[in-house]
């Protein structure tokens, strides 16, 4: 599998388009754990720290897929870009800002949440009209798992040390601009200015009309509430554990325990139902979630985060998967937006949850939350597992360049079983 990630690397601009996409997903990757610590450097409480994040979550989770939807319809370069620029905006002045007048902050927050740009979905519509082969395909997306974790695990680290150099509120700003960069990497590329979507019947629902697709957003809600409380939770237990810098460390140990369950995972083919194979995933992610309520010293700890995320990428992989094979014709950008949108959703609800549990128990029982969530979303999946068994997919729609060879049309593949 490794020659099998040097040759997508290898292919004409699969590596600008990867690094491009996780650069310019930074602000969003590390908003919740930023405005968290920018809220508890300017005085504020838990609560707030944790109602600001799940503001940001909510109101990313509304643009997701609604600039999913734009992109679907009008290309990605004028939608990425615009969405860019204006979420960059908002957090600047968030950051000048502060939390005084309040009603400010949280419009500010609301706006660089809302109009970030989704070039995660933006990512896995391009990755059939950049490798064309459907095993190339199911490779990227573990790769892509695989790469987030990298970033997960960097941009927290990234993040503190901003933070130890400068002050949480240049941090803001510094991620806000680098995501900018990002993003415009991605969209002045020429599979990006290519790209089209399949024709798409006209519905209101869009994406959403997918009964498969909304049982997996459904059980994936509560796998980002798990992941969303792991965050308060692990700040309430630095700061009895040594501050800022442990919790840096905690957040990068999810991340590095991510990146190995997602390097081993992506290391076979894997036979049978993908739709199977997230049940057993999101049960072991459960599982491993329980010891982080033994709160031990800063060292063993950080070990135990490691372990709580070692299954989070292999579930995130494997439910690729399962959107493509879900999602509707010509909504596939929207279907991957829904899913982050979701998973957003959920780790905004884990955060706010967290906050109160926190004040109202300590770490102990904040760590308690992400167990219980991860329990839902198996309950979830195995209640729908019939729903999930019939893919809803479309036929292949032939990729031509018989009418303009610079337009590259998302390709379809066959809905059968693609593990």
């Amino acid at each position: 599998m490794a020659a099998g990630y040097l040759e997508i690397l290898r292919t004409r601009h699969a590596t600008r388009l990867l690094v491009g996409t996780l650069v310019g997903r930074l602000p969003n990757a590390t908003a919740a754990i930023a405005v968290v610590l920018f809220i508890r450097a300017q005085g504020g409480s838990y609560s707030l720290a944790g109602g600001l994040a799940a503001v940001y979550g909510v109101a990313n989770a509304a643009g997701q897929p609604l600039l999913g939807r734009l992109v679907d319809l009008h290309g990605q370069p004028r939608v990425q870009l615009s969405a860019a620029v204006v979420s960059a905006l908002g957090m600047t002045v968030f950051a000048l800002a502060g939390t005084d007048p309040l009603p400010l902050a949280y419009a500010a927050i609301a706006a660089a949440g809302l109009f970030t740009p989704p070039l995660e979905g933006g990512l896995r519509a391009l990755w059939p009209s950049v490798l064309r082969k459907e095993d190339q395909v199911h490779t990227a997306y573990a790769m892509d798992a695989v790469a987030q974790e990298v970033m997960f695990t960097v941009g927290p680290l990234l993040l503190t040390l901003c933070v130890s150099l400068w002050s949480a509120r240049t941090a803001l700003v510094v991620l806000a601009a680098i995501g900018v960069l990002g993003a415009l990497s991605v969209v002045v590329s020429p599979p990006s200015r290519a790209w089209r979507s399949e024709p798409r019947e006209a519905h209101w629902l869009g994406a959403l009309r997918s009964p498969g697709l909304l049982a997996l957003l459904g059980a994936f809600l509560f796998v980002g509430i798990a992941l969303g409380s792991i965050t308060v939770a692990s700040l309430a237990y630095a700061d009895d554990h040594g501050g800022d810098a442990v919790y840096g460390w905690l957040m990068a140990g999810i991340g590095l325990g991510a990146l190995v369950g997602g390097t081993v995972y992506g290391a076979r083919q894997w036979r049978g139902a993908p739709e199977r194979r997230l049940r057993v995933l999101v049960a072991l992610l459960a599982v491993c979630y329980l010891p982080l309520m033994l709160v031990p010293g800063a060292v063993p700890m950080t070990a135990l985060t490691a372990l709580a995320g070692l299954f989070l990428a292999p579930c995130i992989a494997c439910a690729f998967i399962i959107v493509d094979r879900h999602a509707p014709s010509g909504t596939v950008t929207e279907a991957f937006s829904w899913l982050v949108t979701t998973f957003t959703v959920g780790a905004s609800v884990g955060t706010g949850l967290a906050g109160p549990v926190v004040e109202w128990g300590g770490a102990v029982w904040g760590f308690a939350v992400p167990s219980v969530a991860g329990a839902v979303s198996l309950l979830v999946l195995a209640a729908t597992g019939r729903v999930l068994a019939a893919p809803g997919g479309g036929a292949v729609v032939a990729v031509s360049s018989e009418n303009d060879p610079n337009r590259a049309v998302e390709p379809r593949f066959s809905s059968g079983d693609r593990a």
